[in-house]
């Protein structure tokens, strides 16, 4: 069976591998996994005002164009004492879309002054599962699939935003992100690490994605 995973960056198809072979075993073996991207597809306008509406956006928009089952994803960062933004608009929250450096400077500046105790936020990632069973004309807008299973799910990384970046792994706000989820040894230590501290392999264990998208292995596993 093949899934086409709506995005550019292909590795997110390793990640999703990774999580379909540790929950389906030699399961897995029987999906094969291809990239939007690499199929030509390009990104759809995200016009949803939350994670889960983009996410089925985005994963509506690759299966209508292909008649596959589609997964997709979206994500950010929720910031409590802001009301939970930036949100949705976390990858352009300075305005320019993927600076993570202004981003970052322009969200400590906002909370500088807000008590260590009280700077609690979360990652928070939703993942979407569209398959569809009959597809419209070919001409239509995007969300025109006749009839399909669509599945919708949240992961979410509790912790706090530090007082300044640490460590160069990662992206977005991991520099200021440090989970409440710490590998034992930095727990033993004292020296809590932010996620751009973290290694891939511990991050991946604890992060909004991996949960997200573990949560969506049995709506995956019922198709096969």
């Amino acid at each position: 069976m093949k899934i086409v995973v709506a995005t550019h960056n292909e590795g997110k198809l390793v990640e999703i591998r990774a999580i379909l072979a540790e929950r389906l075993g030699g399961r897995a073996d029987g999906i094969e996994l291809v990239s939007a991207g690499s199929l030509g597809l390009p990104d759809p306008v995200e016009t949803g005002v939350t994670f889960e509406a983009n996410a089925l956006l985005k994963a509506r928009f690759v299966a209508l164009r292909t008649g596959l089952p589609a997964i997709a994803d979206d994500s950010g960062l929720i910031v409590d004492v802001m009301g939970n933004a930036p949100g949705i608009l976390s990858a352009r929250w300075s305005g320019e879309h993927g600076n993570d450096e202004a981003n970052n400077r322009l969200l400590l500046a906002q909370i500088e002054d807000i008590p260590d105790d009280d700077r609690t936020a979360r990652f928070r990632c939703a993942a979407a599962l569209v398959a569809p069973v009959a597809d419209s004309d070919a001409a239509g807008d995007g969300d025109g699939l006749v009839d399909a299973r669509e599945t919708v799910v949240l992961g979410e990384m509790a912790g706090t935003i530090v007082r300044a970046p640490h460590g160069a792994n990662g992206f977005g706000y991991d520099p200021i992100f440090m989970p409440d989820d710490q590998p034992a040894d930095a727990v033993a230590s004292g020296e809590l690490l932010t996620s751009a501290q973290m290694t891939p392999e511990q991050k991946n264990a604890i992060s909004h994605r991996g949960k997200a998208l573990r949560a969506l292995v049995p709506a995956i596993e019922a198709l096969l």
